[in-house]
C-alpha cells in the first residue's frame, strides 16, 4: 500500500478568552472537519469550543504581560500578530489561521511557507506558514520584541516623526500606529526583504472574498465560482466587520442560502446556540495587563499641509498647495460638528479614461478630513465606488455628474452643508451643474470650493462651454455672471443674492499662473 510523503500540518489559533460565536465555532470546526489536528490557544475561559479541539495556554508561547490593544478599534490585533510569530518560530509543523479564516482544504506546504496575497500591495497574516528557519519570521519576531520598533515601510517622513516622538520621551506603540503595522504591512515587508515572497500564493487561494467585497458572502444565493477556484484553500471572513455586520444588518443571523449560512449547516452549527456579542461588548471580564498609555503625536498643531502627507493626498504641498489655504478657511470648524462634502474622492475614472467601475483602493482625502475635523459627518461623492470604506462619521453616494439630475436625485433629501468642494471630473458642465443644484444645500455662511478650474478632460469637456474660471472672472468685473448659455447665465445670476464673497486664486498662488481654485462664500 502506498504511503503519502505528504508532510502534514497542524493549525494553530488563537481567542484570548470568552465565549465563541457561531462565526469563530464554524471556522475552528472547518479545520478539523479538513483532518488537521487544530490547537486552540487560550489566555482565560473559552466556552463553546468544538469537540476535538485540542486546548492549550498562550502563556506557553507568549506570557500574558503587556498586552497592546489597537486604540482605534480596541482590537488585540498587534498582541495577536506577535503571538503568532512566536509561536511559529516555536512549534514544528504548525499553520496559523485566525478564527475567522474558513478552510475550504486540507493545507498542504513542502517548503513550511504558508502566506498569500490579500490585494495588489499587501500579504495578509491572517493564514500564515512560515519555516522555522525563514529569515522573514526572525525579523518579524525580532521587530515586534520591542513594542516602539519604528517601521520604515510608511516612509521617510512618517519614521522622522516617529523618530521624534521617542526622543521626546513620548515613542508610539504599535497601537497608535497605522492598523496592520504588525500584521500585514509588516509580513509584506520582510517578505520582500528577504526575497520569501516568492512563494506567496495568489489571491484567490487564501482570499477569494476581498474586504470591499465581503458582504458578498452574506448575499442569498450567491454563485461562488468567480470567486473560490479549485484550487483555493480558505475563505477570510473579516470576522471583526463581519460581526459588525451581521448584528447591525442581519439581526444577529445570516441568511440560510448565503455563503456563511450553507457553510454552518455544512457544519451542523446553529448559530442561534451561539450568537454573536454586540460590536462593542468586551469578550471577558478579566482585567489585561496593559503597556502603560503613551501619548499620541497630537494633531493640535498639526495643519491640514501635514495631514495631507501623512494620508498621500494631493491637495497637499506636494502637487496643489490647496491645504495651506483650506488651513486658514476651515481652522474654526475643526472641533465643530458640521456635514462636510467632497465630490471626486481618488484620482482617475473615466475623466482620466479609466472605467467607472475600476477597483477603488484608498480615500486619502477623506482619510485626511475625517482626522483633521474631529467632529464633522463627512460625505463623499463620486462615479466610482467607494461604498466599502466605512466609518461611522462617512457616507457615500456613488453619482455620475454628467447629467445634471443625477445630482439632484443624489441630494434632493440631503440635511444642508457648511463646506462642500468639488474636486470631481473638473468638466465645466459637471461643476456648474453641481453648484448650480447644491448651492442651496450650502448653509448660511458657508463655503463652496471648485478645485482644478484649468484642467478640463477631453473625455467629458463639450465644446463651446464657458469654463468655470471664466465664468467667476465676468462675475467679479462686471457684477454678473456672463455665460455662452444664456439660460445658464439667468440661473447663476439668480445666485447673486446669496454670494458674500467670491475669490479666484492662481495655481500654487502664484499671480502669473491662471486661475486654479475658486471660493465662494454664502450670506
Amino acid at each position: 500500500m502506498a504511503t503519502s510523503s505528504r508532510t502534514e500540518y497542524q493549525i494553530a489559533m488563537l481567542w484570548m478568552e470568552g465565549p465563541l460565536s457561531f462565526l469563530e465555532q464554524l471556522c475552528i470546526a472547518s479545520f478539523r472537519d479538513a483532518g488537521h489536528h487544530v490547537r486552540l490557544y487560550t489566555y482565560g475561559t473559552v466556552t463553546g469550543i468544538p469537540e476535538g479541539i485540542e486546548v492549550a495556554s498562550a502563556d506557553e508561547i507568549l506570557p500574558r504581560t503587556k498586552f497592546i490593544d489597537h486604540e482605534r478599534t480596541g482590537s488585540p490585533a498587534p498582541m495577536a500578530d506577535k503571538f503568532r510569530y512566536n509561536m511559529l518560530a516555536q512549534c514544528d509543523r504548525t499553520i496559523w489561521a485566525d478564527t475567522d479564516a474558513y478552510c475550504i482544504r486540507t493545507f498542504e506546504t513542502n517548503n513550511g511557507h504558508f502566506h498569500g496575497w490579500e490585494s495588489e500591495t499587501h500579504i495578509n497574516n491572517g493564514v500564515l506558514g512560515l519555516p522555522q528557519d525563514s529569515e522573514a519570521l526572525a525579523a518579524l519576531v525580532d521587530f515586534t520584541s520591542d513594542p516602539f520598533s519604528i517601521p520604515v515601510w510608511y516612509g521617510e517622513k512618517y519614521a522622522a516623526e516617529l523618530e521624534a516622538a521617542r526622543d521626546k520621551g513620548t515613542p508610539l506603540h504599535p497601537g497608535q500606529m497605522p492598523w496592520g503595522v504588525w500584521g500585514p504591512h509588516a509580513l509584506t515587508h520582510f517578505l520582500h526583504k528577504t526575497g520569501e515572497v516568492q512563494h506567496s500564493f495568489a489571491q484567490h487561494m487564501l482570499y477569494p472574498f476581498t474586504f470591499k467585497q465581503r458582504r458578498m458572502m452574506l448575499k442569498p444565493g450567491l454563485d461562488t465560482s468567480p470567486y473560490i477556484r479549485p484550487n483555493s484553500y480558505s475563505v477570510h471572513f473579516y470576522g471583526r466587520r463581519m460581526r459588525k455586520r451581521l448584528v447591525e444588518k442581519e439581526n444577529g443571523l445570516p441568511h440560510p442560502d448565503s455563503l456563511i449560512g450553507r457553510l454552518l449547516a455544512k457544519h451542523g452549527i446553529d448559530p442561534r446556540e451561539a450568537p454573536l456579542p454586540a460590536p462593542a461588548q468586551p469578550q471577558a471580564d478579566t482585567p489585561k495587563t496593559h503597556l502603560p498609555m503613551v501619548k499620541t503625536i497630537s494633531t493640535d498643531g498639526v495643519n491640514l499641509s501635514d495631514l495631507a502627507e501623512k494620508y498621500g493626498s494631493d491637495k497637499g504641498p506636494a502637487k496643489h498647495r490647496y491645504t495651506e489655504l483650506y488651513n486658514m478657511l476651515f481652522h474654526p470648524y475643526r472641533d465643530q460638528p458640521i456635514r462636510f462634502l467632497e465630490m471626486g474622492l481618488f484620482i482617475g475614472g473615466p475623466e482620466h479614461g479609466i472605467s467607472a467601475d475600476r477597483e477603488t483602493t484608498d480615500l486619502p482625502s477623506v482619510r485626511m478630513w475625517l482626522e483633521f475635523f474631529s467632529q464633522a459627518q463627512i460625505h463623499g461623492l463620486d462615479v466610482s465606488d467607494f461604498s466599502w470604506f466605512e466609518h461611522p462619521r462617512f457616507s457615500f453616494t456613488r453619482c455620475d455628474m454628467d447629467r445634471r439630475e443625477n445630482i439632484r436625485d443624489a441630494f434632493k433629501d440631503a440635511p444642508p452643508f457648511d463646506i462642500i468642494i468639488d474636486d470631481a471630473s473638473h468638466a465645466s458642465h459637471h461643476q456648474q451643474f453641481a453648484l448650480l443644484e447644491l448651492f442651496p444645500k450650502l448653509k448660511p455662511g458657508g463655503l463652496y470650493i471648485i478645485e482644478d478650474l484649468r484642467w478640463q478632460p477631453q473625455t467629458y469637456e463639450r465644446a463651446g462651454i464657458t469654463k468655470t474660471a471664466d465664468l467667476f472672472q465676468s462675475y467679479l468685473h462686471h457684477g454678473s455672471f456672463r455665460h455662452s448659455d444664456p439660460a445658464l447665465a439667468a440661473e447663476f445670476d439668480a445666485l447673486r443674492p446669496e454670494i458674500s464673497g467670491a475669490f479666484l486664486h492662481q495655481v500654487r498662488y502664484l499671480k502669473e499662473k491662471r486661475d486654479q481654485v475658486l471660493v465662494i462664500h454664502k450670506r
